[in-house]
């Protein structure tokens, strides 16, 4: 997220957050359903699982706030973005020492899902990429261990 709280999204990013909420808000209904038949009865088993389905009831409430509130400051990628630097939302290809190309979008880390294609602008290989250029060498790992992949497409 930026500093004026305005969150970044894919299209696609977008569309899963809507339908996120969506299955959140029914989850919410269902507990609700369940929450009202459990006071019905008064056996200790119902008041035991009450308490677990109030539990189950914050949890999806504080998710749903959290996505919801991202929905009201959510904005796609500008459409027209700089070709030649890479920046969030940025489509790129990468070749690895194998030779394989490997294409990422760059994200905001509530959109990012790697085996999706999507990394996040916060994990170490996104820091490595944003500003970077075409034919760049991209070097990022820990000391004793260090990924190699070079840039060759922007979009």
């Amino acid at each position: 997220m930026t500093a004026d709280n305005t969150i970044y999204l894919s299209k696609k990013g977008i569309k899963e957050l809507k339908k996120r909420v969506s299955k959140l808000q029914r989850e919410r209904q269902s507990t609700i359903l369940a929450l009202r038949e459990a006071d019905k009865t008064s056996t200790r088993d119902n008041r035991l699982e009450r308490i677990d389905q109030l539990e189950n009831l914050d949890i999806i409430e504080a998710e749903l706030a959290e996505k919801e509130h991202y929905i009201e400051n959510a904005k796609l990628y500008p459409r027209r973005r700089d070709a030649f630097k890479v920046a969030a939302g940025s489509i790129v290809d990468l070749i690895d020492i194998q030779g394989r190309i490997i294409r990422y979008q760059i994200v905001d880390s509530i959109e990012a899902d790697p085996s999706d294609g999507r990394i996040s602008t916060s994990s170490p290989l996104g820091q490595s990429l944003i500003g970077r250029k075409l034919q760049e060498t991209i070097t990022w790992g820990r000391a004793d261990r260090h990924n190699k992949l070079q840039l060759v497409g922007i979009m």
